[in-house]
């Protein structure tokens, strides 16, 4: 503490000092203290019959207001004033967020192991010690509100709307992403039989909905999964023979198309009338009469019952995963040679592998599983490229062959059998 703040202790006169002597006074009987001047009002008793503190009185008391201090009416008006504000900031996220912008959103998903959607037979499965993983992206519609989010991942890229559809209606996609999902397991299932030396034979059954465009005439009346078996009682058992019959008809014609309704039960007749319209396909303007996108539907047998069902992921682009995975689960030995093995890239019944979308995306979430090696299709060789970090091997393969054989060269165990031992009796 500072001198200030030291006691002051008497001290005994020096031979120096002046002699100074305080009388001292003569003890006075106590005084009453003055009574306390407080408002009359501010002694009510409370409600408990207890007194309340007295409220001070002078400059400081509620009888003397501060000139400065907002009053009630004032504080009314900035409290309406502030949530005015919120209120309109509000309203506007909220019709930001209902905005769609252009463009879709397509970020890193997931890398899972395939051989939990596959079933084959107890005596027909192996079991499978290093999975493969099929791997796949997110994607949102993007909004006036999470335009900046999206800008700001360094791993989320923006597609305009038409790269992604392709054209197709956006009602229609998740029905689209089902059919793909479909068909790939088919194409995944016929090529690992076929090149483990299975006979798998198949028929075409007819022309399968693939996308419809908005303002054509089959629009709203085919749907996605619907299966064109004939065009005016000429039977059309593939895509091109549907398109080869349809070439001759001109606007304002009406044609009917027997039609199996998601591909199941019999047909029935679906009329349309044929119009000229102006459509957009993958950016690129383009006129329809009909306006839908036909694919061939082949029906195949297999051997032995095969189920690969994936869930709650659309597209085409976990084949060329599903096929090795059933391979490995059919095969004794590991496919993968402890390694592991991720994959993307779509997978026809002939074992070739096709181009995909997201596949830089795909890495992101490949190297996060821990995989060491990522089989892509050659066309995304450079984008998985671009996002491969230390550890991770990427390889470029077009065909089941090439993949199988990387993964023979990284220890894995490859069987033998080639497509050919059971390429007859097949189509599609």
């Amino acid at each position: 503490m500072t001198d200030d703040e030291q006691p002051t202790i008497p001290t005994a006169p020096g031979d120096g000092d002046p002699q100074v002597f305080e009388p001292v006074p003569t003890a006075a009987p106590p005084m009453a203290p003055p009574p306390l001047l407080v408002p009359e009002a501010a002694w009510q008793p409370s409600e408990d019959g207890i007194p309340p503190a007295p409220l001070p009185a002078g400059p400081a008391g509620p009888d003397t207001a501060d000139p400065k201090r907002p009053g009630p009416a004032h504080a009314h008006r900035f409290r309406i004033w502030i949530w005015s504000v919120v209120g309109v900031l509000l309203l506007g996220l909220l019709v930001a967020s209902r905005i769609n912008l252009d463009y879709y959103a397509i970020q890193p998903g997931s890398a899972t192991s395939v051989q939990q959607f596959i079933t084959v037979p107890p005596a027909k499965a192996h079991r499978v010690a290093h999975p493969l993983l099929l791997t796949d992206v997110r994607e949102a519609r993007v909004t006036a509100l999470s335009y900046l989010f999206f800008k700001m991942q360094s791993d989320t890229v923006l597609y305009p709307v038409h790269a992604v559809t392709g054209g197709t209606a956006t009602s229609e996609l998740d029905d689209q992403g089902a059919l793909q999902m479909s068909q790939a397991e088919t194409a995944a299932k016929t090529a690992a039989l076929r090149h483990l030396g299975y006979p798998v034979p198949g028929t075409p059954v007819g022309a399968v909905i693939s996308g419809t465009f908005v303002g054509t005439p089959a629009y709203g009346v085919l749907n996605v999964g619907d299966v064109v078996t004939a065009l005016d009682g000429v039977a059309t058992l593939t895509a091109r023979s549907l398109t080869e019959a349809l070439a001759p008809h001109h606007t304002g014609q009406t044609v009917t198309f027997s039609v199996r309704k998601k591909g199941t039960g019999p047909a029935g007749p679906v009329a349309l009338t044929l119009k000229r319209t102006k459509v957009d396909v993958g950016g690129q303007s383009v006129y329809l009469t009909v306006g839908i996108e036909p694919e061939d539907q082949v029906d195949y047998v297999y051997p032995f019952p095969v189920s690969i069902d994936v869930k709650d992921i659309g597209g085409p682009s976990a084949g060329l995963a599903m096929t090795l995975g059933l391979i490995d689960t059919l095969t004794s030995g590991s496919l993968t040679g402890g390694h592991t093995v991720a994959a993307t890239g779509t997978m026809d019944a002939s074992g070739a592998v096709g181009d995909v979308g997201g596949v830089a995306q795909k890495t992101v979430a490949v190297e996060k599983s821990g995989a060491s090696v990522f089989l892509v299709p050659p066309q995304e060789y450079k984008a998985a490229m671009s996002k491969v970090r230390p550890g991770l091997k990427v390889y470029a393969v077009s065909t089941l062959d090439q993949a199988l054989r990387v993964l023979g060269a990284a220890g894995g165990h490859v069987p033998t059998t080639t497509l050919a031992a059971a390429s007859s009796a097949s189509a599609g």
